[in-house]
């Protein structure tokens, strides 16, 4: 609110008008706007990112909002020789994919080769900060996993709405990518040597440790695999049936518990007795 003091104006700002906008900075040091944009990040659904020697390959798992609507594409093509999976809101995702592709037709037109992913990268990353420093303007509130291949070899970069990128082996982004991000840990000194096929699985197998409720199937799971002698493309529907396959024959199968007998009798005997109710006593209306 605002109140007069010597016939001057003072405005008064509330701590939750702090984050109306990217130029205002909270008490703390810290501005909610983009603050916001990573929070949709992370509860957007999961998508995983890890590359070889050889390939580059990124995992998404696509939502539905219904049961008879059908599931957002998570996966994009961006070029031959890159493509991406995103997290978070996904029209800011589409937009992202638009500027991109213009930027690599554009390069390929001036210079007949493929653009360069490590500038493209850098290009991206001053789109989103310019995001960041507007009154009128608000960051992507999408975060991406960029699979790519050129004369350096393959590439895996991870971007988010504060306009920071990083380049991994392997790294998931998204709701529940915890246990993801373990899987990865855990195996990621064995991908510089792996196939392409064991690669696939072990994306399987990072999403399968992160959405173990879930069962993945070929509607709801993307695959996008670049590399050398390989342009980007998307996994077919026969060729995700047979990973998924591959995938179920891998897991442990979860023996049942034995109850043994006596335990059964003890329980219904603490029931009989703790389950029955006291009766009570009528009293006596003689005095």
């Amino acid at each position: 609110y605002q109140r007069r003091v010597h016939g001057i104006v003072i405005s008064k700002m509330w701590r939750n008008l702090y984050d109306q906008s990217c130029s205002t900075w909270s008490p703390q040091g810290r501005i909610f706007q983009i603050d916001y944009a990573m929070e949709a990040v992370k509860q957007g659904s999961i998508s995983i990112g890890l590359r070889s020697d050889t390939h580059s390959l990124i995992v998404g798992l696509k939502r539905s909002p219904h049961e008879m609507a059908g599931y957002q594409e998570k996966v994009f093509k961006v070029d031959d020789h890159v493509g991406l999976a995103m997290s978070g809101l996904i029209v800011d995702g589409r937009l992202i994919v638009k500027i991109l592709r213009n930027e690599c037709l554009t390069y390929k037109t001036l210079y007949n080769s493929a653009h360069p992913i490590g500038r493209m990268i850098t290009k991206l990353a001053s789109k989103s900060q310019k995001k960041t420093m507007g009154e009128r303007k608000r960051p992507f509130g999408v975060g991406m996993l960029i699979a790519g291949y050129d004369e350096l070899g393959p590439h895996l970069y991870q971007t988010s709405p504060n306009a920071e990128y990083y380049e991994y082996y392997a790294f998931s982004i998204g709701a529940k990518s915890q246990p993801a991000k373990t899987y990865l840990e855990k195996n990621f000194k064995s991908f510089p040597t792996a196939s392409l096929d064991n690669m696939i699985l072990h994306g399987l197998k990072a999403l399968k440790a992160s959405e173990g409720e879930i069962e993945l199937t070929f509607k709801n799971v993307s695959i996008g695999i670049v590399g050398k002698d390989q342009p980007f493309r998307l996994l077919t529907e026969e060729e995700l049936k047979k990973n998924l396959l591959l995938l179920h024959q891998q897991q442990p199968s979860a023996e049942p518990m034995e109850v043994k007998p006596q335990l059964i009798h003890s329980n219904m005997h603490l029931i009989n007795t703790f389950g029955k109710k006291k009766k009570k006593k009528k009293k006596s209306t003689l005095r």
